[in-house]
């Protein structure tokens, strides 16, 4: 089967940076390797594919999908945000200007699980201020 995406591999600048930051086998079989099933993972996701239509080159989608929900549990991601961002706001490539905006968006009534019926009063004019 040909994969009808093909994502980007992480360079190995990027890698640098990453493999300090992953957790370490103590004990145990040998693990797959860390590059392969973090490239699988990013394919996933940049695909927005189920997990069990992760291309084969990345191992295993069981073992991709256990890997991701280990690293999310324990903070393995977070720790790579954080070193993202720490290294480009240390060469100038994040500006950490934030805006807040207050606008208001009405939802429709029926968004709000509204009666179909209209109000109870059964008036249609019941919302009109006098």
């Amino acid at each position: 089967m040909k994969a009808w995406f093909v994502a980007r591999e992480l360079s190995d600048a990027e890698w640098e940076v990453l493999e300090p930051l992953l957790p370490r086998q103590r004990m145990g079989r040998p693990r797959a390797d860390d590059r392969r099933m973090l490239n699988g993972i990013v394919w996933k996701f940049r695909t927005g594919a189920p997990w069990r239509d992760v291309p084969e080159r990345y191992g295993s989608w069981a073992s991709l999908h256990t890997r991701f929900r280990r690293w999310a549990a324990d903070g393995t991601f977070t720790a790579m945000l954080q070193a993202a961002q720490a290294r480009a706001d240390a060469e100038g490539d994040i500006d950490w200007l934030v805006a807040v905006d207050s606008t208001i968006a009405r939802a429709h009534q029926s968004a709000a699980g509204a009666r179909k019926g209209g109000a109870a009063t059964g008036r249609l004019d019941d919302h009109v201020a006098d």
